[in-house]
């Protein structure tokens, strides 16, 4: 094997692909069962999720695989969202827990994602040094030792009474009609079930996988779908969820779309007025919008900003102690409830505001101007490097300097796709349209 298996959020590619193979997953979790067991106990456990994707089934079969060859014991959730595998990791007192899940991606992508036994994804160093095992031998249990795979019936129920702990106990749904698209992902019953529970009229979209149609028009990343159904029903509300369910889009009552900003300037105000938003400020990613930030300073609030990606959103948070964080996507990170994105949880404190408040959803995910942010993606070969490239580079240090003093330019590879991401925020939208486009055309030259 060659190349770096371990990418901002976990393994990822396309499926039956290196390293989306049969044959990696099954070394990866046998370097997972030797990397938590060398004790050398027999009582170590892990707890093994997936989302819809029809490759969900051959990775599922070669980690367990691996992972009992190692003497680890595995326990088989099924289709679930991948917050739920952090908390059922926790719940059940595993040393493990694994995410079999490409998130938005389409379905011919996948991905293996690890949780330590805090129920927050593992770190850096412990990624590094299971890589390392993959690459050298691995060490089987003897006969006797072999552990055993259970699948655990009740899971999904399990997470489902702990997502409704998070609602407010005095507080129904009732009246409440609520388009919820699971983006025929992992919460295709638990979101829906959830929310009737508490007495919302559910219109269910995107509850159909057939283990191709993942996220396709559908989603947190495609609301089009969504927003027809909440204006053709009269619905007061949507959510959206993402392949996963670690992302949530909001729509109002008209169809409009508010993002992960708009979510977090709104629970942000109240955990403030409320005296629960620890450390007086909220951790968010340089993707974020200028507005957002414009919003917490008026409140006496900091925004305190991070790289892309809700694996450094929570790193900051934990070192810092804040409770409240995430990214303009729609990961809403909440450590008094999750260890990492909870659509459906974030979903519900969103509806319970709307409850709380009387308002109607457009009231609330309005609550700053945004200023212009333009993002387009230049697609390249796996391998490239077209930023290296000295006409590209040469582009964008021109257009730095003419950005300076009136907004701000961001240019990143994708940690989870082969893309090129140019974002511009300024308040001149003509201006910057003309910025971004220009150093698009120089990347797409290159490309």
């Amino acid at each position: 094997m060659t190349g770096k298996l371990f990418g901002t959020d976990g393994v990822r590619g396309l499926a039956n692909t290196y390293p989306m193979t049969a044959e990696v997953a099954l070394r990866l979790g046998a370097a997972a069962g030797r990397f938590f067991r060398r004790d050398g106990s027999s009582a170590h456990r892990v707890v093994i999720g997936k989302d819809t994707r029809l490759s969900g089934y051959m990775l599922e079969n070669a980690l367990t695989a691996g992972l009992t060859s190692t003497g680890m014991n595995v326990l088989l959730v099924g289709p679930m969202p991948t917050p739920a595998v952090g908390f059922l990791t926790r719940s059940m007192r595993a040393d493990l827990g694994v995410m079999i899940s490409a998130s938005h991606n389409p379905h011919q992508d996948n991905g293996i994602k690890f949780f330590g036994p805090d129920g927050f994804k593992l770190s850096d160093a412990a990624e590094a040094e299971i890589e390392e095992m993959v690459e050298g031998e691995i060490i089987p249990a003897k006969p006797e030792n072999i552990g055993r795979a259970k699948r655990i019936e009740d899971a999904r129920g399990r997470y489902q009474e702990y997502a409704k702990t998070t609602f407010p106990a005095g507080l129904r749904l009732d009246g409440l009609k609520v388009v919820i698209d699971c983006a025929n992902g992992a919460a295709y019953k638990a979101a829906p079930e959830v929310l009737w529970e508490l007495g919302a009229e559910v219109i269910p979209v995107g509850v159909s996988p057939n283990g191709t149609n993942i996220n396709h028009r559908v989603g947190s990343t495609h609301t089009e779908t969504a927003a027809e159904a909440v204006v053709a029903h009269g619905a007061h509300v949507g959510i959206c969820l993402d392949g996963d369910a670690d992302r949530v889009m909001i729509l109002d009552e008209h169809g409009r779309v508010a993002d992960g900003d708009q979510i977090m300037a709104l629970l942000a105000g109240r955990w403030a007025d409320e005296g629960r938003l620890t450390g007086g400020a909220l951790v968010a990613t340089v993707m974020s919008n200028l507005g957002l930030e414009r919003f917490l300073a008026a409140r006496g609030l900091r925004l305190e900003r991070t790289s892309v990606g809700d694996r450094n959103v929570v790193e900051r948070m934990r070192e810092g102690g804040f409770n409240l964080g995430g990214e303009q996507s729609g990961h809403i990170v909440m450590t008094d409830y999750a260890t990492t994105g909870d659509g459906l949880i974030a979903g519900l404190q969103f509806l319970a505001e709307m409850v709380r408040s009387g308002k109607a959803a457009s009231e609330l995910t309005r609550n700053f101007e945004t200023v212009p942010q333009l993002l387009k993606n230049v697609r390249f070969a796996n391998g490239g490097r077209p930023l290296e490239a000295a006409a590209v580079q040469a582009v964008i240090a021109a257009n730095e300097v003419r950005m300076q003093g009136r907004g701000r330019i961001l240019i990143r590879a994708s940690g989870t796709e082969p893309l090129i991401r140019v974002m511009a925020e300024c308040e001149d939208a003509v201006f910057m349209t003309g910025v971004v486009d220009e150093i698009v055309a120089a990347l797409e030259a290159v490309v």
